[in-house]
């Protein structure tokens, strides 16, 4: 993308800042890109010792440092069209472990850019750092400026938390973009179901008996029968019929292990354009129904009408295993199937570790609730693992806090793409401490991977606490609107 910057004035001062700039000029077209070249890196490494080293004296002989060195560091460069880099910056993680947590440092623009073309460069190349952080799956990404920039970033979006390093006489300050991605995701998804869903919440046993109202699954009254329901969505039914079929039997037996219910059986509703595309969706649905080794007991079936589908599961349990059953002080835990991959086409948001599974092992997979019996538990939906969280902690009447260090994901998933994404098999459970560590070793022998990574709390909302004990908000209030269950 070219960035040709229309900057405002900004009064001079005495300390002329080459990124904030003094008085209006030409606009000076450039492009910005990750420098993929050593020339390029050479260029914005000679940029930043005549700025930091000779032109400021905040360093005596070098301004490199160990994240130059680090591999997974990426450098930013502003090229002008006859490829001349005229400014930089560099973008890397904060943990020896990516965690989804990464500074930018280092920002430097030419003096020879000038003026008001200096603070569109500097501008554009802070943006251009927050917008690639935020592809990469980053969920904080923060830097540690000096004060004289504070302005220039705080008119950018960026917050102001505290006091910085002084170094060689200039003051810092540390600020911090903000990433709502999960925000957004929870919003996009979850938050409209309370209004949506008030004409059912007036009928007598609407939405579910007490303590279990809101929740995808529910018990029947007068007896032990729990019942599931979820629909997948037309574009994915259109994309990919038989992984929707497959992910129809998927969820729901999901839902009835997180219930801690043993499956009876299935009613599919499938509706397609075309035949082949039925056949298709039929065939992905039998293959996931034998493989859990769960009947489909009948439904309805039609041609000729725009592609749908819904399935609903059937379960039994004696003592139900509710989502709002957690309270402040409980432990939460993640037990999750790491293994597979992301699924072709839904990189970054659906990861696929049950195709590949045994029947022994997915039939394994979902006792394991019903073995533990948590006092609350929720299957990771649509929402992710942070979002589900936050409706598991709304059932419950809490908050809840999660230490991203600890939460347990594949090797091949950034840490934003994991907490947002559908993880295939994936429970979230909360329980009194005393027993947090039955889960983490479930009873019985599976792939799953489980570990203690949270905990409710009495303020609304789900917070990530880092390694560095800073903790940033997810969520700021409830996901559905609901309240508890």
């Amino acid at each position: 993308m070219t960035w040709t910057p229309n900057t405002p004035t900004i009064p001079s001062t005495t300390d002329l800042s080459l990124l904030a700039g003094a008085r209006p000029t030409p606009a000076l077209p450039f492009l910005i890109s990750v420098a993929d070249d050593a020339v390029s890196e050479r260029a914005y490494l000679a940029l930043r010792r005549r700025e930091f080293v000779e032109r400021q004296g905040l360093f005596t002989h070098t301004d490199r440092d160990d994240i130059d060195d680090d591999p997974r560091a990426r450098i930013l460069v502003a090229r002008t069209p006859d490829g001349s880099v005229i400014g930089g910056v560099r973008v890397a993680p904060c943990t020896p472990v990516d965690l989804g947590w990464w500074a930018g440092s280092r920002l430097v623009v030419t003096a020879e850019a000038g003026g008001a073309t200096a603070a569109g460069v500097g501008s554009a190349l802070v943006r251009a750092a927050c917008a690639f952080v935020e592809s990469a799956g980053v969920l904080r990404f923060d830097a540690e400026i000096q004060d004289r920039y504070a302005p220039l970033f705080t008119r950018l979006g960026w917050s102001d938390h505290s006091a910085g390093a002084v170094i060689s006489g200039r003051a810092h300050r540390r600020v911090r973009w903000p990433i709502g991605r999960i925000e957004q995701l929870a919003s996009s998804t979850k938050a409209m179901l309370a209004g949506v869903l008030a004409p059912l919440a007036e009928q007598r046993n609407g939405l579910g008996p007490e303590g279990f109202r809101g929740d995808d699954r529910v018990p029947v009254p007068g007896g032990d029968l729990i019942a599931a329901c979820d629909a997948i969505i037309p574009s994915m039914i259109e994309r990919d019929p038989e992984w929707a079929g497959w992910c129809s039997i998927l969820v729901n037996l999901n839902d009835l292990s997180a219930m801690g219910a043993r499956p009876v059986g299935v009613l599919d509703a499938v509706a397609a354009p075309t035949t082949s595309q039925l056949t298709r969706i039929v065939r992905g649905i039998a293959s996931a129904a034998q493989a859990w080794r769960t009947p489909v007991l009948g439904g309805h079936t039609q041609a000729g009408v725009p592609a749908a589908l819904s399935v609903t599961a059937l379960g039994r349990a004696d003592a139900p295993v509710p989502a709002g059953g957690g309270r402040v002080g409980d432990t939460v835990s993640v037990i999750a199937d790491l293994g597979g991959r992301w699924r072709p086409g839904y990189q970054g948001r659906q990861w696929d570790s049950t195709s590949a599974r045994s029947s022994d092992e997915l039939v394994a997979m979902s006792s394991i609730v019903p073995a533990l019996r948590p006092a609350a538990a929720k299957d990771v939906s649509m929402a992710g693992l942070a979002g589900t969280l936050g409706m598991l902690a709304e059932a419950s009447g809490t908050g809840a806090e999660l230490d991203v260090g600890a939460v347990p994901r594949p090797a091949g998933a950034a840490m934003g793409d994991w907490l947002t994404c559908f993880p295939g098999f994936a429970m979230l459970v909360a329980d009194r401490p005393a027993a947090a560590p039955a889960v983490t070793a479930p009873v019985t022998p599976t792939p799953v991977t489980a570990a203690s990574c949270g905990r409710l709390t009495a303020q609304p909302g789900v917070r990530l606490r880092w390694p560095d004990g800073e903790v940033t908000t997810a969520l700021t209030e409830r996901v559905t609107g609901l309240g508890p269950a």
